[in-house]
């Protein structure tokens, strides 16, 4: 290439981002990183995590409840979907008569 005077072109390498902004309605902070409860039932944690099991993609949604950190309703899914977590909110739900004043805190993603 030298000889013919050509030069390889470099692209700028762009690492990926499926972030697009502020999308939908953002919740107030209500929890303000104070995870600790006094008692059960007064602040409840939510998230998502992906397991990668021999090739399969496997999907954790479990409720917390912040007082002893005990795990209330767990799904397992092959999708994150909302179906998951419909099912995950019936489960706790169904556990407890009384959830009056119960904070639910998720990451929003």
């Amino acid at each position: 290439m030298d000889k013919l005077g050509l030069k390889a072109r470099q692209r700028n390498k762009r690492k990926y981002s499926s972030y697009k902004g502020p999308v939908g309605k953002v919740a107030t902070h209500v929890i303000k990183r104070e995870f600790e409860a006094d008692q059960p039932n007064q602040k409840g944690y939510t998230d998502v995590t992906e397991f990668n099991l021999r090739g399969h993609k496997l999907y954790l949604a479990a409720i917390v409840d912040g007082f002893n950190q005990e795990v209330i309703a767990p799904t397992l899914s092959t999708s994150p979907n909302l179906e998951q977590t419909t099912a995950m909110l019936d489960l706790a739900i169904n556990k407890y008569d009384k959830l009056d004043g119960l904070i639910f805190h998720s990451d929003q993603g």
